[in-house]
């Protein structure tokens, strides 16, 4: 079950307790009587022994709005050869099924959106297990292409998405300017809880490159010339590393999640492990 550290208000009933008291058949708590409370919710055994009227609260439960936006820029599409499973849109395919099976499972009202500048294309939202094969089918025609500006993206989701809730969001973190942060701080202010899941290639992380080079940004076609040697390779870890840590730093200054990943790890350990050490799966 994924779970939120507060539990937004759900518009009917779900599989988690909720922060109200409600009618379900199990026991929260007591409360003292008074005048206009209904006296079929007094514990008469309560009342025999004290001679004092208590109420008898019990536990509703509720369902919680599930957001996955998935990053479907050109980036994503990455290496082109070598390992499939090591694929970046692949593996965060993967991770996003695992989440949203997770989601539907547990009653959650789950919406998944792909993102990139040329479209924000939809599922949902939907309840039940039994739009699993249908999510599937969904997510695995998802295609890369074009460029995604995580700021605007993100903005615009906030604006439209009617209820907050968990908003899970993979992707490279490859942006437009590199901004997210905007679109980050529109996501909370609208009342989400947000998570970052970035997926990076192994091959990003330790470039398998040397010598005169010349590289083509994929999704704006720029090029650039460059010398690597082993000098080049330390700057350019010591710089993935810094821009990571500042991912990891922002989040946790606004209440955000953040997970790095490489796609050599398996994705199930985000979730069974990962996810569940942060609270956010139980």
């Amino acid at each position: 079950m994924l779970v939120a550290g507060k539990v937004r208000a759900g518009a009917i009933k779900g599989d988690r307790r909720s922060i109200k008291r409600g009618t379900s058949v199990e026991f929260a708590d007591y409360r003292n009587y008074v005048a206009g409370d209904d006296l079929r919710q007094l514990d008469w055994n309560i009342y025999a022994r004290l001679e004092r009227p208590y109420i008898k609260l019990l536990e509703d439960e509720e369902d919680l709005a599930v957001h996955l936006i998935l990053d479907a820029s050109a980036s994503m599409d990455f290496p082109p050869e070598g390992e499939p499973d090591q694929h970046k849109l692949l593996y965060a395919k993967r991770v996003v099924a695992g989440l949203a099976y997770v989601s539907l499972t547990s009653g959650d009202r789950l919406r998944l959106t792909a993102i990139n500048d040329r479209q924000a294309a939809s599922f949902g939202p939907v309840r039940g297990r039994g739009h699993s094969f249908a999510l599937l089918r969904f997510i695995r025609e998802v295609a890369a292409d074009s460029i995604t500006d995580l700021n605007t993206a993100l903005e615009d989701y906030a604006l439209r998405a009617r209820r907050p809730g968990l908003t899970l969001v993979v992707s490279d973190m490859f942006s437009r300017d590199g901004g997210y942060l905007d679109g980050l701080n529109a996501l909370l202010s609208r009342g989400h809880e947000v998570a970052f899941i970035q997926v990076l290639a192994p091959e990003e992380v330790q470039p398998p490159v040397a010598g005169d080079l010349s590289l083509v940004d994929v999704e704006t076609e720029l090029q650039q010339e460059v010398t690597v040697d082993g000098a080049m390779l330390g700057i350019y870890q010591q710089r993935l590393a810094a821009w990571r840590a500042e991912i990891r730093e922002e989040c946790l200054r606004r209440g955000a999640h953040y997970f790095p990943l490489e796609t050599d790890r398996p994705w199930e350990r985000l979730i069974l492990s990962d996810m569940r050490r942060a609270g956010l799966v139980k």
